[in-house]
Protein backbone atom coordinates (compact mmCIF):
# COMPACT_ATOMS: atom_id res chain seq x y z
CA UNK A 1 0.00 0.00 0.00
CA UNK A 2 1.34 3.41 -1.14
CA UNK A 3 2.33 5.88 1.09
CA UNK A 4 1.59 9.60 0.54
CA UNK A 5 2.34 12.70 2.69
CA UNK A 6 0.29 15.65 2.18
CA UNK A 7 1.73 19.25 3.18
CA UNK A 8 -0.63 21.83 3.21
CA UNK A 9 -1.44 24.87 5.49
CA UNK A 10 -5.07 24.70 4.69
CA UNK A 11 -6.23 22.28 7.77
CA UNK A 12 -9.39 22.11 5.81
CA UNK A 13 -7.81 21.56 2.37
CA UNK A 14 -5.31 18.96 3.77
CA UNK A 15 -7.84 16.76 5.41
CA UNK A 16 -9.87 16.77 2.27
CA UNK A 17 -7.34 15.25 0.53
CA UNK A 18 -6.20 13.04 3.40
CA UNK A 19 -10.24 11.21 3.55
CA UNK A 20 -10.16 11.24 0.06
CA UNK A 21 -6.91 9.33 -0.52
CA UNK A 22 -7.79 6.94 2.58
CA UNK A 23 -11.11 6.28 1.14
CA UNK A 24 -8.92 4.81 -2.35
CA UNK A 25 -6.47 2.39 0.26
CA UNK A 26 -3.87 4.49 0.25
CA UNK A 27 -1.64 5.25 3.67
CA UNK A 28 -1.61 8.62 4.42
CA UNK A 29 0.42 10.87 6.39
CA UNK A 30 -0.70 14.72 6.96
CA UNK A 31 2.12 18.09 7.59
CA UNK A 32 0.98 21.90 7.85
CA UNK A 33 4.28 23.20 7.00
CA UNK A 34 7.26 22.97 5.72
CA UNK A 35 9.45 22.33 8.56
CA UNK A 36 6.95 19.61 9.83
CA UNK A 37 7.17 18.13 6.36
CA UNK A 38 10.40 17.57 6.08
CA UNK A 39 10.52 15.78 9.77
CA UNK A 40 7.56 13.74 8.46
CA UNK A 41 9.22 12.47 6.04
CA UNK A 42 12.63 11.80 7.52
CA UNK A 43 10.93 9.88 9.80
CA UNK A 44 9.19 7.51 7.36
CA UNK A 45 9.62 8.24 3.53
CA UNK A 46 6.78 7.86 1.62
CA UNK A 47 6.39 6.95 -2.01
CA UNK A 48 4.39 10.29 -3.49
CA UNK A 49 4.24 14.02 -1.85
CA UNK A 50 1.39 16.06 -2.69
CA UNK A 51 2.76 19.88 -1.61
CA UNK A 52 1.36 22.98 -1.14
CA UNK A 53 3.41 26.21 -2.91
CA UNK A 54 2.38 28.57 -0.86
CA UNK A 55 3.02 28.54 3.15
CA UNK A 56 4.54 30.99 5.70
CA UNK A 57 7.99 30.52 7.20
CA UNK A 58 8.87 27.59 4.54
CA UNK A 59 7.25 27.47 0.96
CA UNK A 60 6.64 24.65 -0.67
CA UNK A 61 9.44 25.82 -3.55
CA UNK A 62 11.93 25.46 -1.05
CA UNK A 63 10.67 22.14 0.91
CA UNK A 64 11.27 20.36 -3.02
CA UNK A 65 14.87 21.69 -3.13
CA UNK A 66 15.49 20.63 0.29
CA UNK A 67 13.93 16.89 -1.12
CA UNK A 68 15.66 16.92 -4.30
CA UNK A 69 19.09 17.88 -2.06
CA UNK A 70 18.70 14.49 0.31
CA UNK A 71 20.12 11.49 -1.74
CA UNK A 72 17.15 9.56 0.62
CA UNK A 73 14.47 11.53 -0.73
CA UNK A 74 15.70 12.88 -4.32
CA UNK A 75 13.69 10.44 -6.12
CA UNK A 76 10.20 10.42 -4.71
CA UNK A 77 7.53 11.83 -6.90
CA UNK A 78 6.50 15.48 -6.05
CA UNK A 79 3.18 17.00 -7.28
CA UNK A 80 2.61 20.75 -6.74
CA UNK A 81 -0.80 22.15 -5.25
CA UNK A 82 -0.75 25.96 -6.12
CA UNK A 83 -3.46 28.45 -6.31
CA UNK A 84 -1.61 30.27 -8.99
CA UNK A 85 -1.91 29.70 -12.79
CA UNK A 86 1.38 31.96 -13.56
CA UNK A 87 3.73 30.64 -15.47
CA UNK A 88 6.44 31.91 -13.61
CA UNK A 89 4.92 30.06 -10.39
CA UNK A 90 4.81 26.86 -12.07
CA UNK A 91 8.75 27.15 -13.61
CA UNK A 92 9.90 28.17 -10.04
CA UNK A 93 8.33 24.27 -9.24
CA UNK A 94 9.65 22.65 -11.99
CA UNK A 95 13.26 24.10 -11.53
CA UNK A 96 13.60 22.89 -8.05
CA UNK A 97 12.05 19.58 -9.13
CA UNK A 98 8.45 18.91 -8.95
CA UNK A 99 7.34 16.74 -11.27
CA UNK A 100 3.81 17.88 -12.02
CA UNK A 101 1.27 20.70 -10.28
CA UNK A 102 -2.39 20.90 -10.14
CA UNK A 103 -4.36 24.41 -9.33
CA UNK A 104 -6.63 24.97 -6.42
CA UNK A 105 -9.49 24.31 -6.97
CA UNK A 106 -9.13 21.09 -8.27
CA UNK A 107 -11.80 17.99 -8.83
CA UNK A 108 -10.66 15.35 -6.60
CA UNK A 109 -10.92 12.89 -9.72
CA UNK A 110 -8.14 14.62 -11.55
CA UNK A 111 -5.70 14.08 -7.96
CA UNK A 112 -6.76 10.71 -8.20
CA UNK A 113 -5.69 9.94 -12.05
CA UNK A 114 -2.24 12.39 -11.28
CA UNK A 115 -1.45 10.17 -7.64
CA UNK A 116 -2.28 7.01 -9.76
CA UNK A 117 0.01 8.00 -12.98
CA UNK A 118 2.86 9.59 -10.49
CA UNK A 119 2.56 6.10 -8.59
CA UNK A 120 3.36 4.41 -11.48
CA UNK A 121 6.07 6.16 -12.90
CA UNK A 122 7.73 5.91 -9.25
CA UNK A 123 7.60 2.17 -9.31
CA UNK A 124 9.07 2.02 -12.94
CA UNK A 125 12.03 3.95 -11.81
CA UNK A 126 12.52 1.71 -9.40
CA UNK A 127 12.93 -1.57 -11.34
CA UNK A 128 16.67 -0.46 -12.89
CA UNK A 129 17.64 0.40 -15.95
CA UNK A 130 19.33 -1.66 -18.58
CA UNK A 131 22.22 0.73 -19.43
CA UNK A 132 24.55 2.79 -17.13
CA UNK A 133 24.79 5.09 -19.69
CA UNK A 134 22.93 6.05 -22.80
CA UNK A 135 24.78 7.81 -26.17
CA UNK A 136 23.43 10.09 -28.33
CA UNK A 137 25.83 12.20 -30.57
CA UNK A 138 27.29 14.25 -27.90
CA UNK A 139 25.13 13.86 -24.95
CA UNK A 140 25.74 10.97 -22.58
CA UNK A 141 23.25 10.53 -19.57
CA UNK A 142 24.45 8.53 -17.01
CA UNK A 143 22.06 6.29 -15.90
CA UNK A 144 22.74 6.10 -12.36
CA UNK A 145 23.54 9.46 -11.42
CA UNK A 146 21.01 11.70 -13.35
CA UNK A 147 23.99 13.43 -14.96
CA UNK A 148 23.76 14.69 -18.54
CA UNK A 149 27.36 15.39 -20.46
CA UNK A 150 26.99 17.62 -23.27
CA UNK A 151 30.52 17.99 -25.11
CA UNK A 152 32.86 17.73 -21.25
CA UNK A 153 29.78 20.15 -19.42
CA UNK A 154 27.95 17.91 -16.49
CA UNK A 155 24.59 19.30 -16.12
CA UNK A 156 22.49 17.42 -13.25
CA UNK A 157 18.90 16.66 -13.77
CA UNK A 158 15.44 16.41 -11.71
CA UNK A 159 14.10 13.11 -11.43
CA UNK A 160 11.73 14.15 -14.01
CA UNK A 161 13.83 15.93 -16.52
CA UNK A 162 16.27 12.90 -16.67
CA UNK A 163 13.35 10.50 -17.34
CA UNK A 164 12.24 12.69 -20.16
CA UNK A 165 15.61 12.83 -21.76
CA UNK A 166 15.92 8.97 -21.09
CA UNK A 167 12.87 8.57 -22.90
CA UNK A 168 13.87 10.37 -25.69
CA UNK A 169 17.15 8.90 -26.19
CA UNK A 170 16.08 5.59 -26.02
CA UNK A 171 14.37 6.51 -29.20
CA UNK A 172 16.25 8.50 -30.82
CA UNK A 173 15.20 10.03 -33.98
CA UNK A 174 11.47 9.60 -33.55
CA UNK A 175 8.71 12.73 -33.05
CA UNK A 176 7.18 12.00 -29.66
CA UNK A 177 4.16 14.10 -29.32
CA UNK A 178 3.51 15.64 -26.02
CA UNK A 179 0.18 12.95 -25.58
CA UNK A 180 3.10 10.25 -26.07
CA UNK A 181 5.67 11.64 -23.80
CA UNK A 182 2.54 12.33 -21.07
CA UNK A 183 1.65 9.04 -21.44
CA UNK A 184 5.15 7.20 -21.27
CA UNK A 185 6.83 9.17 -19.53
CA UNK A 186 4.31 10.83 -16.61
CA UNK A 187 2.39 7.54 -17.09
CA UNK A 188 -0.96 9.19 -17.38
CA UNK A 189 -3.72 7.35 -19.40
CA UNK A 190 -4.66 8.31 -22.59
CA UNK A 191 -6.33 12.01 -22.61
CA UNK A 192 -5.20 13.32 -19.10
CA UNK A 193 -2.38 15.62 -18.52
CA UNK A 194 -1.57 19.06 -19.85
CA UNK A 195 0.58 19.04 -23.00
CA UNK A 196 1.82 22.63 -21.01
CA UNK A 197 3.73 20.10 -18.45
CA UNK A 198 5.72 18.70 -21.29
CA UNK A 199 6.72 22.39 -23.16
CA UNK A 200 7.68 23.68 -19.68
CA UNK A 201 9.77 20.56 -19.12
CA UNK A 202 11.23 20.88 -22.57
CA UNK A 203 11.85 24.55 -21.76
CA UNK A 204 13.98 23.82 -18.36
CA UNK A 205 16.15 21.11 -20.45
CA UNK A 206 16.68 23.32 -23.05
CA UNK A 207 17.82 26.05 -20.99
CA UNK A 208 20.37 23.57 -18.65
CA UNK A 209 21.29 22.01 -22.31
CA UNK A 210 21.32 24.40 -25.47
CA UNK A 211 24.21 27.23 -26.20
CA UNK A 212 21.04 28.73 -27.50
CA UNK A 213 17.68 27.61 -26.08
CA UNK A 214 16.35 30.03 -28.53
CA UNK A 215 17.42 27.85 -31.29
CA UNK A 216 18.21 24.49 -30.14
CA UNK A 217 20.30 21.73 -31.70
CA UNK A 218 20.00 18.98 -29.36
CA UNK A 219 16.10 19.26 -28.28
CA UNK A 220 13.99 20.11 -31.31
CA UNK A 221 10.63 20.71 -32.01
CA UNK A 222 9.01 19.31 -35.10
CA UNK A 223 6.37 21.92 -35.65
CA UNK A 224 2.57 20.61 -34.78
CA UNK A 225 4.00 16.89 -34.33
CA UNK A 226 6.43 17.09 -31.02
CA UNK A 227 10.40 16.68 -30.38
CA UNK A 228 12.88 14.48 -31.02
CA UNK A 229 16.88 14.22 -30.42
CA UNK A 230 18.18 13.10 -33.19
CA UNK A 231 21.63 11.30 -33.40
CA UNK A 232 23.29 13.95 -35.92
CA UNK A 233 23.39 16.51 -33.35
CA UNK A 234 26.73 18.50 -32.93
CA UNK A 235 29.40 16.72 -32.12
Amino acid sequence: MALIQIVDDDVDVAKTIEINLTQNGYQVQVAHNGHEALASVNRQTPDLVLLDMAMPEMDGVEVCRRLRANVATAGIPILFLTVSKDIKSKTDGFNAGADDYLVKPFDLQELNLRVKALLRRGAAKTSGEASAEITVGSLVLNCQTFELRVKGKKILLTPVEFELVRHMMLHVGQVLSAENLLRQVWKYPDGTGSPELVRAHIKNLRNKVEPNPQEPIYIKTVGRFGYTISNDNPG
